[in-house]
């Protein structure tokens, strides 16, 4: 499982008149995110700066941030840092920021990308994604009941079930639990099930 955001979003503050506008998108590639981070800064191609951080893979493999012309440490790595505190993966953050006329030092500066990396983060809304596995179980008629019944019980995830001389009922348990359930479901059938594993999927937890 990992975290990420649900949806691309946006949020402004106001920090000593500067306004701060956060900006997050969930990516998947490194070209997402330069993409998403090339089209923000087209979009306030007026603003003083266009801060940046993504990280990226399942080992968080592609970290990278950017200034953007603001002292150095001071805003692509306290939204890295954002990031990493929170558990993110597959994100990208742009903080836009508009002068105000007010200098806020190195210290203001760091706090104020912070927060308009956390603002961004709730404009998106974390979510949580946990990894499934597609289990097919082909059973005879007589069986549906009873698994639909052990399925509901056991409150594992389904699909949408294949009608035909016989039924396929999909099944989407959690993939590190996938293997003891192939295992649950040839025993409550008694052997009489033809299972077989798909693809592995993602969902997104509580729903």
């Amino acid at each position: 499982m990992y975290k990420t955001v649900r949806e691309t979003g946006q949020q402004e503050i106001v920090i000593k008149k500067s306004r701060f506008i956060g900006h997050v998108k969930p990516v998947v590639t490194e070209q997402e995110a330069i993409t998403f981070i090339e089209d923000i800064k087209k979009q306030h191609w007026n603003a003083t700066h266009n801060c940046s951080a993504y990280m990226i893979g399942e080992r968080d493999e592609i970290q990278k941030q950017s200034d953007d012309g603001e002292p150095s440490g001071t805003a692509g790595k306290p939204i890295l840092e954002v990031i990493r505190h929170q558990g993110l993966k597959n994100v990208a953050i742009v903080v836009t920021r508009y002068f105000g006329g007010i200098m806020l030092g190195a210290g203001g500066l760091i706090r104020a990308y912070t927060d308009g990396a956390v603002a961004a983060i709730e404009a998106g809304g974390a979510i949580t994604k946990v990894l499934h596995r597609e289990v097919l179980v082909d059973v005879d008629y007589t069986w549906l009941g009873k698994i639909e019944n052990e399925l509901r019980n056991r409150e594992i995830r389904t699909g949408p079930s294949r009608f035909t001389d016989r039924v396929i009922v999909l099944c989407l348990p959690i993939e590190s639990e996938a293997e003891s359930f192939i295992a649950w479901m040839t025993d409550i059938t008694q052997g009489q099930s033809t299972i077989t594993e798909g693809e592995r999927v993602y969902f997104i937890e509580g729903e």
